[in-house]
């Protein structure tokens, strides 16, 4: 299957629940194990199996825990979301590892990315008219700098310049920074996450 531009995955939400299973799984086997899930790609149906780049972000009390991701789809659906939820869990170098009194309260939020597609401008004003609020999320690339934002941090981000110039501090450049030699992508995710009732 080609992807287009805004091609979305689109899982049937049997395929969600089986993701979610298994991002749950991998944390917990890091906490007994030290080590993420080990698949037999076998278990997993066809749709889980191909190649995609995907972000876990981990909330406890829907305060951030963790966020792990790739930009790029280089190991299949299943694999990706097994070993960045073990990373979420325990490499984010923001935040301690999981704790095993943590795996109950902690939520699970998996974001799978399309295929990333170069934007075209010629100034800061263009590009920022060309941003659509709570469906990009931005890769910005400058020499040997680069971050990125998933559509949800429009929620927190919902000016478009702000959001531009977050994203700049992020990857450690100046929020004024610009440059003939700025690269930035855009892309969309197919977001989903557990629904839980920690009452």
């Amino acid at each position: 299957m080609v992807a287009g531009p805004w091609w979305h995955l689109m899982l049937s939400q049997q395929h969600r629940l089986i993701l979610l299973k298994l991002a749950r799984d991998s944390i917990t086997s890091g906490i007994m194990t030290g080590q993420p899930l080990q698949l037999n790609l076998n278990d997993y149906p066809p749709e889980l199996t191909e190649e995609r780049a995907t972000f876990v972000t981990l909330e406890i009390n829907d305060k951030l825990r963790g966020c792990i991701g790739s930009l790029e789809a280089r190991r299949s659906l299943a694999k990706d979301i097994a070993e960045n939820s073990w990373a979420a869990a325990f490499n984010d170098p923001r935040f301690p590892a999981v704790s095993k009194s943590e795996l109950e309260t902690v939520d699970i939020h998996l974001s799978i990315l399309s295929i990333p597609q170069s934007m075209q401008f010629s100034s800061e004003r263009e590009l920022i008219n060309q941003l659509r609020p709570r469906i990009d999320g931005l890769i910005l690339e400058e020499g040997g700098f680069r971050a990125t934002f998933l559509p949800s941090v429009w929620e927190s981000l919902e000016e478009p310049a702000y959001f531009l110039q977050h994203l700049k501090q992020k990857a450690g450049l100046p929020t004024d920074y610009w440059s003939d030699n700025l690269r930035v992508y855009r892309y969309t995710t197919e977001s989903f996450g557990e629904d839980r009732n920690h009452d």
